[in-house]
C-alpha cells in the first residue's frame, strides 16, 4: 500500500489541496502500477509561523 505524505505551508484552497491529492494519486498509480484502491495520500498543512529554514520562519520571510 503506497503512502504519500505532503507537507505544505497552510493557505491553499480546498480545491488546490484536492487537485494535489489527485495528481499525487495519479503519479503513484502510473509510476509504480499500484492498485488505485490501495494508495493513501496525507496532506499536512503547517502554519507559516511553525516552519523555519536557517532560523527564520516562513512568516518572517514573508513579513507577516
Amino acid at each position: 500500500m503506497p503512502l504519500i505524505e505532503a507537507t505544505l505551508v497552510e493557505g491553499r484552497s480546498p480545491e488546490k489541496i484536492r487537485a494535489l491529492i489527485a495528481a499525487l494519486h495519479r503519479a503513484v498509480q502510473e509510476s509504480v502500477g499500484a492498485d488505485p484502491d490501495t494508495i493513501r495520500v496525507v496532506v499536512r498543512e503547517v502554519p507559516a509561523t511553525h516552519w523555519a529554514a536557517g532560523d527564520v520562519t516562513i512568516a518572517e520571510r514573508r513579513g507577516t
